[in-house]
């Protein structure tokens, strides 16, 4: 049987083309699916071909391997003229890790994963790039920053380089209402990849041009965005990311940010000094002593909470004494509730110090309890 052209693509190591006909809107997948299981002269499917020429990994190679592994499972096991498998090529040829796991993998695990699944293990850029998208796209815009926090940094500036301006354009046609964490999020983005401001698709438009009314299609990014996307990489390159959420959002937003600010400089700080905070409940709360016998577990007074005792008898014992300088307090002492918010922002800040990444600032989830505390 003769070649088909995705036989001849994977010989040359042409994953872009591949994944461009596999991903275009006008595919036929009933058509993709038979080309993936048809052999040719050599009795090979078009997934040997790609064992045999999967030496060195890119993120296309990987989201065409998982796809190919989609469209027919049984490929796994199946031999050509020779009696290899894929696997067994792979191996031969010295093929990527990742491409020698996703073939290790048996047709009753590939259809138990599905795609998404593989493309999770296998291909995460690929995967995360496409959850991003639709994310953006519904105006999700939590779960990109939750996607952001929760990930290696490492991993998140590779999905944002991927396709160089994918996101940032995506985020500018679905931008035309503003809101905090809208902005939070483009500036998260430029600020981990700020060359995908200058970087053009296939029609040459730039994320501005997407967003900047009357260009492309007709979007219409509110105004904020548009400014943001106005910036250049030097200037960014230049500028700390704090500043930048001072210089973007609402001016009714600069206490928050300002106090965001500090914690930026104490995490880098940290961070820097490898040094971790700890509970601060001994500090507030020490173990005190009875102002009488000094036994331990001894509780305040009522009324100037200065002076603690273990006991009632204890206390009316030192009353002639202390009544002279007992006194109501000037300001109230701190509640449980104010304890417990305290010691939520402490995990937080240990959270982010000891994230990968933290020199980049703290996290939207930082962002959001100084949002409802400060």
């Amino acid at each position: 049987m003769p070649s088909n052209e995705h036989h001849m693509w994977l010989k040359k190591r042409d994953w872009p083309v591949v994944q461009g006909a596999m991903d275009h809107p006008d595919r036929d997948l009933d058509l993709l699916r038979r080309k993936y299981k048809e052999r040719d002269e050599h009795g090979r499917l078009p997934h040997h071909w790609l064992a045999a020429k999967a030496q060195t990994h890119t993120h296309a190679l990987a989201l065409v391997g998982v796809r190919s592994i989609g469209w027919n499972p049984e490929a796994l096991t199946t031999r050509d003229n020779k009696g290899e498998t894929p696997l067994d090529i792979a191996r031969r040829s010295g093929a990527c890790a990742e491409i020698i796991g996703l073939l290790s993998i048996t047709p009753e695990e590939a259809r138990s994963l599905e795609w998404k699944g593989m493309a999770r293990l296998y291909s995460p850029v690929s995967y995360w790039l496409n959850e991003m998208r639709l994310w953006i796209e519904s105006r999700s815009y939590a779960d990109c920053h939750k996607f952001i926090d929760e990930h290696d940094d490492e991993l998140v500036r590779e999905v944002l380089k991927y396709f160089n301006s994918d996101l940032l354009q995506q985020l500018a046609c679905y931008s035309q209402v503003f809101s905090e964490s809208l902005m939070f999020l483009a500036l998260r983005m430029i600020h981990r990849h700020p060359l995908a401001l200058k970087a053009k698709d296939s029609f040459d438009f730039t994320a501005l041009k997407y967003a900047g009314p009357g260009y492309a299609l007709g979007y219409n990014a509110c105004r904020e965005l548009v400014s943001v996307l106005s910036l250049t990489p030097k200037y960014l390159s230049s500028t700390p990311f704090p500043v930048l959420l001072l210089l973007s959002l609402p001016t009714k937003h600069y206490e928050i940010y300002g106090t965001y600010n500090t914690v930026c400089q104490f995490i880098k700080h940290m961070k820097y000094d490898k040094a971790e905070l700890v509970e601060i409940e001994a500090v507030l709360k020490p173990a005190r002593k009875c102002d009488v016998c000094n036994s331990l577990g001894a509780k305040p007074c009522a009324r100037c909470r200065n002076t603690f005792y273990c006991s009632p008898s204890c206390q009316k014992s030192a009353w002639k004494k202390h009544k002279k300088t007992c006194k109501a307090p000037t300001t109230p002492p701190a509640t449980s509730s104010s304890l417990r918010t305290l010691h939520k922002g402490i995990a937080l800040l240990n959270m982010c110090i000891q994230r990968p990444g933290a020199g980049d600032g703290p996290t939207s989830e930082v962002l959001g309890f100084l949002e409802v505390n400060v």
